[in-house]
């Protein structure tokens, strides 16, 4: 899946409308989101993973069931040590769980994920209801940030208290007009989550993780 197509999944008026949160659920309970510190007690494993490769069935270009594979950078919540950890979905719904696969001339994609062990295989693991993953983009200094602003799950945390302006290492910080379409790049630039630079956008703020980590409160903390 390209970096256009992940980001068509995500409803960008919502960006506009609701600053950092992101509502893409369907079922009434999820619209109304949902809380970090609530997110880390319904996850059975909450991980800071990086995408290694993918195994998906697809249609029309899109997934639409399989597995990814993710490399464990930090474990936040977990009852065994991980390296590698399989993801897996099947169907498309409000809050599916797939991931852009990296080319061979690519790093994968950083998301912080909030999983559930899937009941019909052991060792393999499910995003939760509300969705499962938010992207995480890798700052000068090297430390992890929490991309604003956030999509993928709809949080009520009120992340424009944490906002910092950062400048960004990670090529995944990169838009440019073929990732976005005129009105996604509109919505972003009128909130300022993303600057231009020549031809390309990049994305100016976000929260730290060490801050993410105080909101989920899992008391498993690793920096």
């Amino acid at each position: 899946m390209t970096r256009a197509s992940r980001f068509s999944f995500l409803a960008v008026v919502t960006i506009a409308a609701a600053g950092t949160t992101h509502a893409s659920g369907q079922e009434a309970e999820t619209q109304k989101g949902i809380a970090l510190a609530e997110l880390a007690t319904l996850a059975g494993v909450i991980v800071l993973a990086q995408v290694r490769d993918t195994d998906y069935v697809y249609r029309r270009e899109f997934p639409v069931a399989g597995s990814a594979f993710l490399r464990v950078l930090i474990p936040y919540k977990a009852s065994q040590p991980m390296d590698i950890i399989e993801v897996y979905e099947a169907g498309l719904h409000a809050h599916e769980c797939y991931f852009p696969t990296p080319t061979v001339f690519e790093e994968g994609r950083r998301y912080l994920l909030f999983l559930q062990e899937d009941a019909e295989k052991p060792g393999r693991y499910r995003g939760l209801p509300q969705g499962c993953a938010l992207d995480i983009l890798v700052a000068q200094d090297n430390s992890y940030v929490l991309r604003l602003p956030v999509t993928g799950i709809e949080l009520t945390d009120s992340l424009d208290a944490y906002r910092q302006s950062f400048e960004f290492s990670d090529s995944y910080a990169v838009e440019t007009d073929e990732s976005l379409n005129p009105q996604q790049r509109e919505a972003l630039m009128a909130g300022a989550w993303i600057m231009p630079r020549g031809m390309e956008y990049l994305y100016t703020s976000g929260v730290s993780l060490s801050v993410v980590r105080q909101l989920m409160r899992t008391g498993n903390q690793h920096q």
